[in-house]
């Protein structure tokens, strides 16, 4: 790889971090070109997009950056072979790793940047695949807002049904 190529693909992977909001470090060396085409596919399916990448040009797209982005402790996670995942759905690879991993034991996520949070090590899979959507957590915020709205309308439903009684009783009782 010439200069200029390692230079543009440093540039290149700056402006996916830059843009990217979530992204995983993962090893999948060991898994025959059939099962990664499998899995490309899988992450293309859901937006997902799978880059293998040499990990001195991602540290150094990474050191671009200001200390803000808490992007240090990924730089540990640099090391051996790497893909870098990329997706607008916080939790989507983890969920199609965990499901790709029941047949294989790759790939391994070696660490995620999640909004400014980062997670070492595959033991966080479970962690990851739980995390809520944008989607999910809007959809639960609606929910939670619509209750209270409709225990108060059935509340004052039935007691317009109990007052209601209570009048009529009290009037069959006046007769």
């Amino acid at each position: 790889m010439t200069r200029d190529e390692k230079t543009a693909v440093i540039e290149e992977l700056k402006s996916k971090f830059e843009t990217s909001q979530f992204f995983y470090v993962a090893d999948s060396s060991t898994l025959p070109v059939e099962k990664i085409n499998k899995l490309r596919g899988l992450f293309f399916e859901k937006g997902i997009e799978m880059r293998v990448v040499k990990n001195t040009l991602v540290k150094k797209a990474l050191e671009s950056f200001d200390e803000s982005k808490n992007y240090a402790p990924l730089y540990d996670t640099l090391a051996g072979p790497t893909s870098l995942i990329f997706t607008d759905v916080a939790n989507a690879p983890a969920r199609v790793i965990k499901e790709f991993r029941d047949k294989d034991e790759k790939p391994l996520i070696k660490s995620a940047y999640i909004d400014s949070a980062v997670y070492v090590g595959d033991d966080q899979i479970e962690a990851l695949s739980k995390l809520k959507s944008k989607e999910e957590l809007l959809g639960e915020v609606i929910t939670l807002l619509q209750s209270p709205m409709q225990n108060l309308v059935g509340a004052l439903k039935s007691g317009q049904n109990t007052v209601g009684g209570l009048l009529k009783a009290l009037e069959e009782r006046g007769e």
